[in-house]
């Protein structure tokens, strides 16, 4: 993670410094040394603490940076996430990509919790989905963590999906899952995606290990879950919101996939505070 951390940094900063930050070198603030703080201006799951810390640390090679909370901590509105000093040219050059990452990873971990918390009592999983921002993905995947939630796969390399576009190109619901059954190692589970309670069953008699319940409305996504019996994991997916979650984990599914928790999460309000020492 490490290695995509610094890919990601250092693409950000280079879009957006790219041959310079006119404004901050028009000030002529030489080696000027000022600290700040990260602050909280609305409540939330604060994630990304460390993340901003090495986008300020990329810029700023003599760093001072102590965090008041960690990754996971609830904060209220005018919360301190964490105290700084530096280089004040440098920190200036830095501060929109630590708050861009800062305020996007609190966002996805903050949304996350309340999904969570939605669904607490039931035996059912909030997990995300591959709906992430291109490049963002490793970040995003880990606040949903932060925030309670579990990841799903990470990308099409490692777990297999049998979608609606897969089955229809490999001719049937069962000639995809005996495809990829004759395909895959022993190691791997096969999930495919249901619209239905015929192809329920057909998913359940090919084999599938998990089954995803793809749009249904709550009483055929129960006959589903009664009539799979533990034969399979079950997944609910689409049509799931905060409104919603609940009834259907009621249901009893064992996974939730929520591609909300990553395509639609608002960045969480926060500022950067400078001031000179």
């Amino acid at each position: 993670m490490i290695q995509q951390l610094n890919r990601i940094i250092g693409t950000a900063l280079e879009e957006d410094i790219h041959t310079g930050d006119i404004t901050t070198l028009a000030l002529q603030l030489g080696a000027r040394r000022i600290s700040g703080i990260l602050k909280a201006k609305e409540e939330m799951t604060v994630c990304g603490v460390q993340v901003a810390e090495r986008v300020l640390a990329t810029v700023d090679k003599d760093l001072l940076f102590s965090p008041d909370c960690a990754d996971g901590h609830t904060l209220p509105a005018g919360g301190i996430i964490a105290r700084f000093s530096g280089d004040a040219q440098l920190l200036l050059q830095g501060e929109r990509v630590a708050l861009n990452l800062l305020q996007r990873m609190s966002g996805v971990a903050t949304l996350t919790a309340r999904y969570v918390s939605a669904v607490q009592g039931t035996k059912a999983r909030i997990v995300d989905t591959r709906k992430t921002t291109p490049g963002l993905r490793v970040l995003e995947k880990y606040a949903v963590r932060v925030g309670g939630g579990s990841n799903h796969r990470t990308g099409l390399y490692d777990g297999v999906l049998i979608k609606e576009n897969h089955i229809a190109a490999a001719g049937g619901i069962t000639e995809a899952i005996r495809r990829t059954r004759s395909y895959i190692p022993h190691t791997l589970k096969i999930e495919i995606e249901t619209e239905s309670l015929a192809q329920v069953k057909e998913a359940l008699a090919a084999g599938a290990d998990i089954i995803m319940l793809d749009n249904m409305a709550i009483p055929l996504m129960q006959e589903a879950v009664e009539l799979i019996n533990g034969r399979a994991l079950v997944e609910a997916s689409g049509g799931v919101n905060l409104d919603t979650v609940r009834a259907i984990a009621e249901t009893g599914v064992d996974i939730i996939s929520v591609g909300a928790l990553t395509h639609s999460a608002p960045a969480m309000d926060i500022s950067m505070l400078l001031e000179a020492e």
